[in-house]
């Protein structure tokens, strides 16, 4: 059946001479993988725009009813970005979150709240003139909210030393007894990041080392609660370009 989907693009490869196969994250059908035949024509050039990470996109495919590729007859932008690919750092930005979310996202089925927030999400990220640098912070500690790993976390911390307990999900006062946990103050930076919404991300103070121990620290936590998380291709990129 031919059915139209908005979709957020997450990866590509090469498929023969002039295709691609897409990895696209989609508000009707979950994660889906789609043939893309003459991309890479040279009449079609115009059409790579639509594949770069996290592009918006809406989609018109063949959606048969046993899972597999499924071939797309057309593909355009619903949102074309206006600042992402002309600012490396977001750009870089976009490449490492995608590369998160194709390791992460594994449903083959809808999920209307996980689409709105990767919808509206990354359209923060394009709108935003600047103080971005904390945007992939709060993107990774609100994603793990749809992913089933949200911390619990006291409504605030008042003057309390505090750990924060990988392995449970939460803070803590005493120190656990295994290995997997945060000690403060960085547990305390990890709190912050957790309670801060996307429109104040510029008043999150944090010196680039911090920003660089909480992103291990974050990516640690996901390692933990998610299977096949590690060797990303696009951490080192990401952190020389923000540094």
């Amino acid at each position: 059946m031919l059915t139209t989907t908005k979709g957020i693009v997450l990866h590509h490869f090469k498929y023969g001479e002039k295709s691609v196969i897409a990895k696209i994250y989609t508000q009707k059908f979950g994660l889906q993988s789609y043939i893309l035949n003459g991309v890479r024509n040279k009449k079609s050039k115009n059409k790579a725009v639509y594949l770069q990470p996290l592009s918006l996109v809406e989609i018109n495919a063949v959606h048969k009813e046993k899972k597999g590729l499924e071939r797309v007859k057309d593909i355009q932008l619903y949102f074309p970005f206006n600042t992402i690919p002309f600012d490396i750092g977001k750009v870089s930005i976009a490449f490492f979150l995608a590369e998160i979310l194709y390791k992460s996202i594994k449903e083959e089925e809808p999920n209307e709240y996980l689409f709105e927030y990767l919808n509206n999400t990354i359209k923060v990220l394009d709108l935003a003139e600047s103080g971005y640098t904390n945007f992939h912070l709060l993107f990774l500690a609100n994603l793990s909210k749809h992913l089933g790993f949200y911390p619990q976390k006291p409504d605030n911390l008042g003057s309390l030393k505090i750990y924060f307990d990988m392995q449970e999900g939460c803070f803590v006062n005493l120190q656990p007894f295994h290995n997997a946990f945060v000690e403060p103050p960085i547990s305390t930076l990890f709190f912050d990041v957790f309670g801060t919404n996307f429109d104040a991300m510029s008043a999150l103070k944090l010196t680039q080392n911090q920003r660089k121990i909480l992103l291990k620290t974050l990516l640690n936590y996901y390692s933990l609660h998610l299977s096949n998380f590690d060797n990303l291709k696009t951490l080192n990129i990401l952190e020389e370009v923000l540094s």
